[in-house]
């Protein structure tokens, strides 16, 4: 088993930056890919960015390519998400996920673990 825990979510104003961090604990094999989700009121799970398990590949959303940073420290069993040019259509709970399958996927239903998430809100 390997549980997530998020933290790092608050308020920030449109155009502001935020990360949040995601810790592993149980199995903490990092050789694992990472990834990170987000949900906003009344709207799917949708995938924001994924990292393999050394952190040289990486894979974003278009809508926050550019902008968001995923990156990882393995001696730390941490991930992070660094999220910069922020806007109100970034407001959700964002949840860090690990899968076991090897691969970056950007499928909700390939990933193995969950946190339990961090509210990101951003005002306008």
């Amino acid at each position: 088993q390997v549980q997530l825990v998020e933290s790092g979510g608050g308020w920030v104003q449109a155009g502001g930056s935020l990360r949040v961090s995601c810790a592993a604990s149980g199995r903490t094999s990092m050789r694992k890919v990472m990834g990170w989700f987000r949900q906003a009121p009344g709207k799917e799970r949708e995938f924001v960015a994924a990292i393999n398990w050394s952190g040289g590949i990486t894979y974003y959303a278009d809508s926050v390519k550019g902008r968001f940073t995923i990156s990882r420290d393995n001696a730390k069993n941490t991930v992070y998400l660094e999220m910069n040019s922020l806007n109100p259509e970034d407001t959700a709970t964002y949840y860090c996920a690990a899968t076991l399958r090897g691969k970056l996927t950007s499928l909700p239903r390939e990933y193995d673990y969950w946190g339990q998430g961090t509210q990101v809100t951003v005002s306008s």
